[in-house]
Formats: C-alpha cells, sequence, structure tokens
C-alpha cells in the first residue's frame, strides 16, 4: 500500500497574533511535500438580533457594502501576513521555498465551514490552532478532529511554541 499524498493543505486560521506557529507547520508540512495550501479564515454572520438592530439605522444597501469591505479586509491582512511570514522567516533560509497559498474567506459556523471547505479544494489534510485566542483548548479544533475524513494537525498556540 502506498502512502497517502498529501497535495493539499487546509490551514484555518482566525488570524490571531498567536497563529504563526500554525501557519510555520503548514508551511513546513508544504514544503516537504510540494503541496499548495488554502487559507481559511471562517466569519461567523450576524445574528437575527444584530441585523434587526443594525437596519433601524443603516440601509439594507449599506449593510452589503460594508460586510463586503470587511470581506475585501479580511483578504488583505491574510496577504500581509504571508508577506509578513515570507520576508522574516523565509529569507533567511539557505533554499529558497515556493509555496502557492490560495486564500478563502467562508461565513457560518466555524467547524461545519472548515469541514466543507476541505471538501470543497480537495484537501488532503488540515491544519489548525489546538488553543483559542484565550489559551483555552479550541471546541473548533476538538470538533473538526472528530469529524474531519482526512488527518488534522493541531499545533498548540497558547505557549510559546516554535
Amino acid at each position: 500500500m502506498a502512502l497517502p499524498e498529501i497535495n493539499t493543505i487546509l490551514y484555518a486560521t482566525s488570524l490571531g497574533k498567536h497563529t504563526r506557529p500554525v501557519f510555520r507547520q503548514a508551511v513546513k508540512l508544504a514544503a516537504l511535500n510540494n503541496a499548495k495550501i488554502v487559507m481559511l479564515h471562517v466569519v461567523e454572520p450576524m445574528g437575527e438580533m444584530g441585523h434587526a438592530l443594525i437596519q433601524n439605522y443603516v440601509s439594507e444597501d449599506l449593510i452589503k457594502q460594508m460586510h463586503d469591505e470587511g470581506i475585501q479586509e479580511i483578504h488583505k491582512t491574510m496577504q500581509s501576513r504571508i508577506e509578513n511570514f515570507w520576508a522574516e522567516e523565509l529569507s533567511s533560509l539557505n533554499q529558497e521555498i515556493s509555496i502557492t497559498v490560495d486564500y478563502k474567506v467562508a461565513e457560518g459556523n466555524h467547524t461545519d465551514s472548515i469541514l466543507e471547505a476541505a471538501t470543497a479544494v480537495k484537501a488532503d489534510m488540515i491544519v489548525l490552532g489546538a488553543e483559542n485566542r484565550f489559551g483555552h483548548h479550541s471546541h473548533t479544533s476538538q470538533q473538526v478532529m472528530r469529524s474531519a475524513k482526512v488527518p488534522v494537525l493541531t499545533v498548540p498556540t497558547g505557549k510559546d511554541y516554535t
């Protein structure tokens, strides 16, 4: 039986300051396997109550415009994070690493969105942080590990892990 190939890695990120060790592991795996990375950030949609309150103050067109601008800003943040990582960490290596990184923003429940994205991009592995931004074990990572159809690598994020 052949060893499984890893061609696509889904890297799920909260875009928090604590997530660099997770991306570092995704990059290492991608480099070792000549794989591409799909960087995913999930945004939970506004609840019905919040939407109803905002509708009292702004038009539906303005809400849509703000939503679209917010998604564009997330894409810019993702691209900036990658460029900073390349400049700060990969430029000092003896060999050049060339990895394709695609960006994807999903709206919905974090666990469901990660699993759906993994299926949609035909991910061979999911990489995500083990802790949430408060340093507690992440409910999302636990749920993804239980339900994923591909291997899941969880990386400690709440500590000084390098």
